[in-house]
Formats: C-alpha cells, structure tokens, sequence
C-alpha cells in the first residue's frame, strides 16, 4: 500500500517544485530517510533529500505520472539507488494526449507498452542541466532522446520547463509533454 502512495506523493513533489514556493522543511518518507522539501529557488533546498520517489511525493501536479508509474510496476525501480534522471510530464502533459490513449495504456494488458514510455522519460544516471549537451541521450528504455538547447531546451517535442530537482538517487527534470518512444 505504502508504494502506491509513495508514487502519488513523488507525483505531487514534483508538481509543487514547478508551480513555485513552497515552505522549506523535511519529512520522513516512507523508508524512514528524510526527504527535501523544495524551497521555490532552483539551488536552494533543506539540508537533506529523499529519492526520487520522496521528492516526487512533496510536489503536487503529477498525480497522473504517479498513476502511470504505479500502473507500471515502476515504483521500486524510481527508490531504487540509481542514480537516474527522469524527465517528469505533468498532468497537463499527460492530459494533452489524444482522447482515451492514457486509460488504453493504464489497462493491465497494456502495462509493458506504459512500461516503455515510463522508462523513456528517465535516463540512467545524474544529467544535471549543467550536463545536458545537445544530441541523443539513451534512455533507460534503450532508445534516444534528442536533446535540443538552441532557444528553450527540450527533449524530443517537449520544452524542459523546470531543472535540477536534486534527489539522493538522481534528479528530475519536467517537461511539458509526454514523450514517446520511436
């Protein structure tokens, strides 16, 4: 039970980062480690940091990347030691797919096609924007992502909308849309 909420709340985490201040301060996550609880300035943070999963669960609007991530079976892998960098769509994001394709993908038979464009979105170590270097990044799904800098950076067809959310095993990323595989 406790997986189900940790996705929702790293969800939730990552929407807060983006949408602007929040109230610095920590909390235990599930596993018992402190988590951060971003404090609206991009480089400033509480003194200590969760996973992934526990930073995602401190935001607020990514309840539908925490369905599909639950959905998945992907939750133990995003608290797992990584480190990875994910690329996070928001609920916007995924509202904007065509009518009736997320609840086709969150059906039981179609959990290893939501599987590959989960992992898509997350990239296996710490790519910080300072790393991000134009061109193809592989994924942990095994295929590329293009990077693009010129003008507002982005991954694919999505615009990289807030950088750097630092977690103990990686950082996240979000972006405006969801991006699929080839």
């Amino acid at each position: 039970m406790w997986k189900s909420w940790t996705v929702l709340a790293v969800a939730l985490g990552l929407s807060m980062w983006q949408a602007g201040p929040v109230m610095a301060g920590s909390t235990c996550g599930a596993r018992g480690q402190a988590s951060v609880v971003a404090t609206g300035n991009p480089g400033q943070q509480a003194a200590t940091q969760g996973t992934i999963v526990q930073v995602a669960q401190q935001a607020g609007q990514f309840k539908t990347l925490v369905q599909a991530v639950q959905a998945a079976g992907l939750v133990d892998v995003l608290s797992g030691p990584g480190p990875f960098t994910v690329f996070a769509p928001t609920d916007e994001a995924f509202a904007a797919l065509p009518k009736g394709t997320l609840e086709s993908l969150l059906k039981p038979e179609n959990r290893d096609r939501l599987r590959a464009i989960l992992t898509y979105h997350v990239v296996p170590g710490r790519v910080t924007s300072k790393d991000l270097k134009a061109g193809p990044l592989k994924t942990v799904q095994g295929q590329l992502l293009t990077v693009n800098l010129m003008g507002q950076p982005q991954v694919d067809n999505a615009r990289i909308i807030r950088t750097d959310i630092p977690a103990s095993n990686g950082v996240i990323h979000v972006i405006d849309r969801v991006v699929l595989p080839k």
